[in-house]
């Protein structure tokens, strides 16, 4: 049986905890990705980040538990956390239907916009899901 095509947005950046990110200017807008929700089954719940908090690159601030597992979200950039997604409180079951639009986590002021660079790019992030 064939393994369905995990949707990965060209204009994304990822990392290889399965991680997404979205630059608009000096913010980034973070998510898991497709690929991390499917694996992960149905989200029944999100811990948010702290709307202000500082956070270092690959540090741990956010994290959910499905109906297989728990798991902790690893910030991709570091920065200071502008906004977070409070509908996921209610609703964590977003993230499984719409993981990079209403799904997203947080938003955050870069702190160095160069961690960006050190991201994958959409096509290495396929490579790295199909073999993971």
């Amino acid at each position: 049986m064939a393994k369905a095509k995990a949707n990965i947005p060209e204009d994304l950046r990822y990392t290889e905890t399965h991680e997404w990110v979205r630059v608009e200017g000096n913010r980034a807008t973070v998510g898991i990705t497709d690929v991390a929700q499917s694996r992960l089954g149905d989200i029944v719940f999100i811990e948010l980040p702290e709307s202000g908090a500082q956070i270092e690159r690959g540090e741990e601030f956010s994290a959910l538990e499905s109906v297989k597992a728990a798991s902790s979200i690893f910030a991709p950039v570091g920065g200071r956390i502008v906004a977070v997604n409070e509908r996921l409180a209610d609703a964590p079951q977003l993230v499984n239907g719409s993981p990079y639009d209403e799904g997203w986590i947080a938003r955050i002021a870069l702190g160095d916009p160069s961690e960006i660079d050190s991201l994958m790019g959409a096509a290495a992030y396929a490579e790295l899901a199909e073999k993971d």
